[in-house]
This record gives structure tokens, sequence and C-alpha cells, in this order.
């Protein structure tokens, strides 16, 4: 877990992309769900964000 977090403060694309995917995969679960609409008016932003995180991230040193 300690690497994990020294990795997101010295900007390391390990650790960014995980975070990265865990945001897409919270946003489609977000947008699947019939219960909360809440959480349904927020999917597209969270997947958005998590999209482009990803694509800038794919661009830090390993």
């Amino acid at each position: 877990m300690m690497t994990f977090f020294s990795g997101l403060f010295r900007l390391r694309r390990g650790p960014w992309e995980m975070l990265a995917t865990i945001l897409i995969a919270l946003g489609v679960v977000m947008l699947m769900q019939p219960f909360f609409l809440l959480a349904y008016t927020y999917s597209f932003i969270v997947t958005l964000v998590g999209t482009v995180m990803f694509i800038i991230v794919s661009h830090f040193p390993e």
C-alpha cells in the first residue's frame, strides 16, 4: 500500500493508471444501476474524467 501512495506522489504510471481504471469502472457501474438517480446523473462525468485521466497518465514515466 505504501508503494501505491509513493507511486502516486512521484507521478508514476502504474498507480495512476489503476486509479483511472477504477474511475472508469465506477462510472460504468453508476450508469448501470437502477436505484439512485444521483449516481446515474454523475455517471457520465465520472467515466469521462477516468478516460481523460487515463489518456493523460499514459504519458507518465514508468
